[in-house]
């Protein structure tokens, strides 16, 4: 069957995401989704590994959250939230201050994950001169870090080993460190924030560093920063854009380690994967901070579709979920399986790491492979994978099929196993 015309004339104009437009490969054209398979244009059904970019938790197409949007759309599909109010946001602002931890409960909604992280450290940064009139415009961030692709997220990425090294020279400068998995890099980590006072905040991807290939760390250094932080007064921030809302196991990663932090931004799995929404919650004792007779005080930002209706609709529909159906235990179920079917790979001398957390499961290589190669050997396979660098990995909605996610390692497996003969 031949490409569709939409496709072909469609190259012509459109600028895909994270490619380069000259030399990508053709994007599959889909036609449709359903539960965790994409239905392409030919006919053929890919069962999906990663659910759209780690954001439909529940399967494509979930009957309730499809449901909820189509009432919300024909009630109100939208209406600013400068001077007016709607149930959807008011109810999820509720609903979310009640399942974050600690005193998190102060929610500002916007569009996207780099939208939440830009509102956490702008939050940070006149954190400071709300309650000291400091001026604190520097981070502290990680190794391996990903925080988003604008401007100030990039900042704060991994300066060297990301696909932002390129444009160093036009960001702010931040402090870097490596994470505190030791005691040496503890020290490092004191140091740095014994010497430099004009950081305004720390910021993490917990538990789980998600676009640097599924690099995982322990509780344990989770709760050095978070003491280092409390010995020096700096807020941390938890970007929890790709681990909130199931994916290691409890709601969050916060929940997960006993860590709470001072803000905490949440995106991707927070509709499902129905419509773009994102959040930034901070504690009560940072919004004090804000809440002020002094209008200088207040938080000047507002996108446009700040607690889009419709989002905020289909978010509460997905929590519902969360309440009634059994995620967490088949997040649970999902790890058993991936730990035992990657289990034999980690004597393959052409790996170099297997991790498994909560519904993820990635596979290191060493050396180098041919990643577009094996993409489309997926595809050919009847699955929707897409390595990260030297990293095969695994996010599949929770309620995949035993015999869909049996398929989908096997698939990895396979593959990583042939590799040995190269």
């Amino acid at each position: 069957m031949t490409d569709p015309a939409w496709l072909e004339e469609g190259l012509d104009h459109i600028w895909l995401p994270y490619a380069q437009m000259k030399t990508a490969p053709r994007p599959v054209p889909v036609k449709s989704t359903h539960g965790t398979r994409i239905i392409l244009h030919d006919g053929r059904e890919l069962i999906d590994g990663i659910g759209s970019w780690w954001t439909a938790v529940h399967g494509y197409n979930h009957p309730y959250l499809l449901e909820a949007m189509g009432h919300q759309l024909a009630l109100m599909p939208h209406v600013m939230l400068g001077g007016l109010a709607h149930e959807q946001a008011y109810t999820l602002a509720t609903r979310l201050a009640g399942l974050a931890p600690g005193d998190l409960s102060k929610v500002f909604f916007c569009e996207s994950g780099s939208v939440a992280v830009e509102v956490a450290l702008k939050i940070a940064v006149q954190y400071w001169r709300n309650t000291t009139g400091q001026v604190r415009p520097k981070f502290l961030a990680f190794r391996g870090g990903y925080h988003g692709d604008t401007f100030a997220t990039m900042s704060v990425c991994d300066p060297d080993d990301s696909m932002h090294s390129l444009f160093g020279p036009a960001l702010p400068s931040q402090y870097i460190a490596d994470l505190p998995t030791d005691e040496a890099r503890t020290e490092t980590l004191e140091r740095l924030l014994s010497t430099h006072s004009d950081i305004a905040a720390v910021i993490v991807e917990p538990l789980l560093q998600g676009a640097a290939g599924m690099r995982m760390h322990d509780i344990v250094t989770l709760k050095r920063i978070r003491e280092a932080c409390d010995r020096h007064g700096l807020p941390l921030i938890f970007d929890e854009i790709f681990t909130g809302f199931g994916r290691l196991g409890g709601m969050f990663a916060a929940t997960v380690s006993g860590v709470t932090p001072d803000i905490m931004t949440l995106g991707k799995a927070l509709t499902g994967g129905v419509s773009p929404l994102a959040a930034t919650i901070a504690s009560r004792s940072i919004y004090e901070a804000f809440h002020s007779d002094d209008s200088t005080k207040a938080l000047m930002h507002g996108p446009t579709y700040t607690g889009h209706a419709l989002g905020c609709a289909v978010a509460n529909a997905s929590l519902d979920l969360f309440e009634r159906e059994p995620r967490l235990d088949q997040v649970a179920a999902i790890d058993a399986h991936l730990s035992q079917a990657f289990a034999p790979l980690r004597a393959l001398p052409q790996v170099a790491d297997v991790r498994i957390r909560g519904s993820v499961g990635a596979v290191e290589m060493r050396g180098a492979f041919d990643v577009q190669g094996m993409r489309r050997r997926f595809i050919q396979e009847g699955v929707f994978i897409r390595p990260i660098g030297k990293t095969v990995y695994l996010a599949p909605a929770y309620t995949i099929a035993p015999a869909d996610l049996s398929t989908l390692t096997k698939a990895i497996v396979d593959m990583v196993t042939e590799q040995k003969s190269r």
